[in-house]
């Protein structure tokens, strides 16, 4: 399908155990009406495939990758020192440690290779940054971003005047 537009984002993930994490980016996504692609790339298992998605993915028009893997969590990293894009990594919670060894592989990037990070299973806040960096050559989508922020705002007051009704003097 060459001639199918590139969607914006490149959603990767190390296993499809890692999906019900990293759907959360997607819904997100959707939410926005930001197009996706998602894929499962072991940075361990199918280096060769991982290396070539990363090295293609801004030949192809994607603009930002998120990146989730949990455990030593490579993925995000080994993405990043392939590709000129935008890489947030989604640290995944494992049974073994929570998520904090994948959080600290995740932020533990040598100099030159940066990935941004979210907090452990936070693929939703992953999305949310990825519509932030679009937003920044795309106006709907910052005007979307306002609104979204607007309405979070709106939340926020209507839980303080509830909270403050329950009060007592």
């Amino acid at each position: 399908m060459p001639d199918d537009p590139a969607p914006a984002v490149g959603i990767a993930m190390g296993s499809d155990s890692d999906l019900p994490v990293m759907e959360d980016a997607a819904d997100v996504l959707d939410d926005f009406e930001v197009s996706y692609e998602m894929r499962v790339l072991s940075a361990h298992r199918t280096p060769g495939v991982m290396k070539e998605y990363a090295e293609q993915t801004h030949e192809r028009g994607v603009d930002v990758i998120i990146a989730g893997a949990g455990g030593a969590a490579h993925l995000p990293g080994m993405i990043a020192a392939s590709t000129p894009l935008p890489v947030i990594g989604v640290p995944v919670k494992t049974s073994k440690l929570n998520g904090v060894d994948s959080l600290l592989s995740i932020v533990q990037m040598p100099g030159g290779v940066p990935v941004g990070s979210v907090a452990i299973n936070a693929a939703d806040n992953a999305a949310l940054l990825a519509v932030q960096i679009l937003g920044t050559a795309h106006p709907d989508l910052r005007q979307k971003m306002i609104d979204y922020k607007e309405d979070l705002t709106e939340k926020v007051a209507e839980m303080d005047e509830g909270v403050q009704q329950r009060s007592t003097l």
